[in-house]
């Protein structure tokens, strides 16, 4: 029923002909690479007709065509690496970010943006929150940003804040309490503004809140490159010396606002890529080189700038294990840095900073500066 034929044939044949295709193309299932190997992924890729063998007796229809993509994950015990490649791919999709976003919002510049994000990142090493919290809050408030029109500068460290309180709750074991994070903004965000920002939030986001992080691809890139037989996946085998320089590559190209150019996952290949050969990076992303090139061209002149700088050391939390010390968030002289990496860059001007910050509010009290009761 509601299947009009165009003919006698073509109503015999066009149902059997769509459904086989259906089948073969969409239902979801399992997939190999030719060596029989590796576990694979269909993406979608843009449409392509069909050509029908009499045009004069069917109508054009138009199906999608797939490519595959390997997943570099190996077998897992507690879970299909085949199924988490898929949802992390997924996620890719479904969880969109754009620079653009700026067009809504004429009061603000990306010098905003990036002065919020390392205030962030300073707020999260004073409570020695963990990295993919930061990276959480950066999320939410580039895709909140997107959904809003004419924000003005003065709600943004209310926006950022908020965002890093909801990423804690996410994220952390024992998150600080609202009144922490009230605390940091030295009086100009209360918790009831928190509190009903947070709501306008998750509104917006639709609580969709469980994006694949450029820290998350970054740390699984990590792994894989570094997973020997026989050993937990879950348990980190990279060096942590290596992974705090890339995620201070990754910080630094995170305050400016063309890094959301890119997806995260190529975004964190493209930082791994300057620390390893593409031959690593292709085998723990399955990443051609076309896709990732761009970004590493545009990270250059970042890397650059950090290699004048001392080697990042892990730094000591009294409360954190030093296995996991890699884990926790930390900030250096981001936006000094970031000033440098943009002189290397003159032909960007929207990408120069403004000696203008959003106020003198966005500082966090030392550790030793908070009360007894913080």
């Amino acid at each position: 029923m509601g299947f009009i034929p165009i003919d006698h044939t073509a109503g015999l044949i066009l149902p059997v002909f769509i459904h086989l295709v259906c089948f073969l193309f969409f239902l979801p299932q399992k997939c190999w690479s030719e060596d029989g190997a590796s576990p694979c992924v269909l993406i979608e890729t843009p449409h392509k007709e069909l050509e029908p063998a009499d045009p004069s007796s069917f109508k054009q229809y138009r199906f999608k065509n797939l490519f595959i993509k390997a997943s570099p994950i190996p077998c897992l015990s507690w879970a299909s690496s085949d199924d988490v490649w898929i949802k992390m791919i997924n996620k890719e999709l479904k969880y969109v970010h754009d620079r653009s976003y700026l067009q809504r919002h004429p009061k603000l510049q990306p010098n905003m943006r990036a002065i919020l994000l390392d205030w962030l990142f300073e707020v999260c090493e004073v409570y020695a929150l963990h990295r993919q919290t930061a990276y959480l809050a950066q999320d939410f408030f580039d895709r909140f940003m997107l959904t809003q029109e004419n924000v003005n500068k003065d709600y943004l460290q209310l926006i950022g804040i908020t965002a890093l309180f909801i990423a804690s709750k996410i994220e952390e074991i024992y998150p600080p309490k609202i009144l922490d994070f009230a605390y940091v903004t030295d009086g100009a965000c209360d918790i009831w503004d928190i509190q009903r920002t947070e709501l306008h939030i998750l509104k917006a986001l639709n609580w969709n809140l469980c994006p694949e992080t450029p820290i998350a691809w970054l740390k699984l890139y990590a792994q894989v490159e570094a997973q020997k037989d026989g050993e937990n996946f879950l348990v980190p085998q990279f060096s942590q010396e290596t992974y705090i320089q890339i995620t201070q590559l990754l910080d630094l190209c995170i305050l400016d606002i063309h890094s959301l150019d890119y997806s995260y996952s190529v975004f964190a290949a493209a930082a791994f890529c300057h620390f390893s050969t593409f031959d690593v990076v292709h085998k723990v992303s399955g990443l051609t080189w076309d896709g990732v090139a761009p970004c590493v061209r545009w990270m250059s002149p970042f890397m650059d700038v950090l290699r004048s700088q001392p080697t990042p050391q892990l730094k000591i939390f009294s409360k954190v294990k030093a296995d996991a010390r890699h884990n926790i968030q930390t900030h250096v002289a981001y936006l000094d840095l970031l000033r440098k990496s943009h002189d290397l860059r003159p032909d960007s001007p929207d990408c120069q900073m403004s000696p203008v910050a959003v106020g003198a509010l966005l500082t966090p009290p030392s550790s030793t500066e908070k009360p007894a009761n913080h």
